[in-house]
Order: C-alpha cells, then sequence, then structure tokens
C-alpha cells in the first residue's frame, strides 16, 4: 500500500463507531517527488490528474535498456535500481533510485531510447507521464524546468567523478570511493554512518566493475584497521573521515 507520507486523506463518519470521525484513504500523491516540490498545491493536483499509478514488486522490471517508450517516473514508495546487462550476462549497475525521485526522462527530451534499464528494489508505488506531457509541463512550469536542469547538471557531475575513478584508480581505491560514497549519502552518527541496508559484495562489485571477491577482501582489510564494521543487516562506516583522506590520497587531492 502506498505510504502515508504519500497519500491524501479525508475525514467522515464511521457509523458502527457511533459518529466518531476517522481517515479514509483517496488517491496517491506526488507532493514528495522533489522535481515538484517547488509547485502549489493545484499545480501539483492537475499533474496528478496526467499521470498513471503501477505498484511494482521486487525484481520486476519498470523499462528496458534501449527500448523505445518514453514515459517518465516518479517513484512515489520504495527502491529501484539502475542497471544494465551485458551480452555475456554481468550486471553493470549504475545509481539506485528512492522515494522522490524520477527516471526516464531523457527520451523525453532527447527522443533517443534508453539508456540503462530500471527495475524494482523493494515494493515500488511508481506514477508515469507520457513524454508530451512531461515537455508541455516544462514549458508551462519555470520552476520544474529549472529543478529538472539543476539535477541533470548533479548527474553529470557525479558521472564525470565515475568516470574518472575507473580510469585512474586502483580496485581498492574504487572500492573506497564507492564505500565513502554511500556514507556520504546515509544518516551521520558523529564521525560514523549507518549504511542501511548494507550493500552485498557484488552490488558493490556491479557499480564499480570489479568481482566480489575483490570487494570481500578490501571490506575486511578495513575493518581490520577499524573503519568499517558490518552489524545486522547495517555496514557501520566507523571513520569517515579517515576513509575520505584515504580516497583524497589516492585520486590526488
Amino acid at each position: 500500500m502506498p505510504s502515508i507520507l504519500n497519500m491524501r486523506y479525508s475525514p467522515c463518519l464511521d457509523e458502527a463507531n457511533h459518529g466518531a470521525p476517522h481517515m479514509t484513504k483517496s488517491e496517491p500523491s506526488l507532493a514528495g517527488i522533489r522535481l515538484f516540490a517547488v509547485l502549489p498545491e493545484d499545480a501539483l493536483a492537475r499533474i496528478e490528474r496526467q499521470c498513471s499509478w503501477r505498484r511494482y514488486e521486487p525484481e520486476a522490471s519498470i523499462i528496458d535498456y534501449l527500448d523505445a517508450s518514453d514515459d517518465v517516473f516518479f517513484i512515489v514508495e520504495g527502491e529501484a535500481r539502475v542497471t544494465i546487462y551485458s551480452l555475456a550476462g554481468k550486471t553493470v549497475s549504475f545509481r539506485e533510485l528512492g522515494s522522490g525521485e524520477m527516471f526516464g526522462e531523457y527520451p523525453a527530451i532527447d527522443l533517443g531510447s534508453r539508456s540503462a534499464s530500471v527495475e524494482a528494489k523493494t515494493s515500488c508505488l511508481v506514477a508515469s507521464m507520457s513524454a508530451s506531457a512531461f515537455r508541455t509541463l516544462l514549458q508551462s512550469e519555470p520552476t520544474v524546468a529549472d529543478t529538472l536542469i539543476r539535477q541533470l547538471v548533479t548527474t553529470i557531475r557525479r558521472l564525470t567523478t565515475r568516470v574518472y575513478e575507473f580510469s585512474t584508480l586502483a580496485v581498492n581505491n574504487r572500492i573506497q570511493a564507492e564505500i565513502l560514497r554511500l556514507a556520504n549519502l546515509a544518516p551521520r552518527d558523529g564521525e560514523g554512518a549507518h549504511i542501511v541496508p548494507a550493500p552485498t559484495h557484488l552490488e558493490i562489485a556491479s557499480r564499480i566493475s570489479t568481482h566480489r571477491e575483490a570487494v570481500t577482501r578490501e571490506l575486511n582489510r578495513l575493518s581490520k584497521i577499524g573503519i568499517v564494521e558490518r552489524r545486522a543487516g547495517t555496514l557501520l562506516i566507523k571513520d569517515t573521515d579517515r576513509l575520505a583522506s584515504m580516497v583524497h590520497e589516492a585520486i590526488g587531492e
């Protein structure tokens, strides 16, 4: 079921409860989507009426690499994974998407094919909008267009950093950089960070183009020197500053 944070509610009377008011669920909302954070409620309601809504169960495909569809998607609830599968079956993982994020906008903008596959990591409630409606939205709501431009620039900067890491860093340093990247997105506790749920070694390997055994070796080494610790589904980064220093030294900053 959609998250309470992403649902609108209205009071009604419960006759079985002697007329006491209770809350009933209505339509899911796009209020939690970051692209629309600056919009007033009436504008958001118009956008919602243009969307289709669908729930995807874990591992279900939402869009496929190189397909010709051009809808734009908004994750109302849950998490999704962005990947490409090679002909040999190797998984290349780019990033994970959470509630409030969007994907699929590239074909809507440049009319090209999909640049990656997206599949549900958890049960996801997803809203979709046609490419033509999305382009009209960008023209009619300049603040949305401005927010999208900023998000695209952030994506370009992130991918530029990753290309640099792939080109210059040894495998162990790429693993450190990926763990630091995850730590920077996770809740902080003083000098530490809690990555929940802990990514599998295979997931980390797929993000940095290496193999699981290399990730296992490096995480074991980082654990021995007191930087990381795995606890019941959580990857605890005990000293993010020290990890950051290792990565910066490897990059030469």
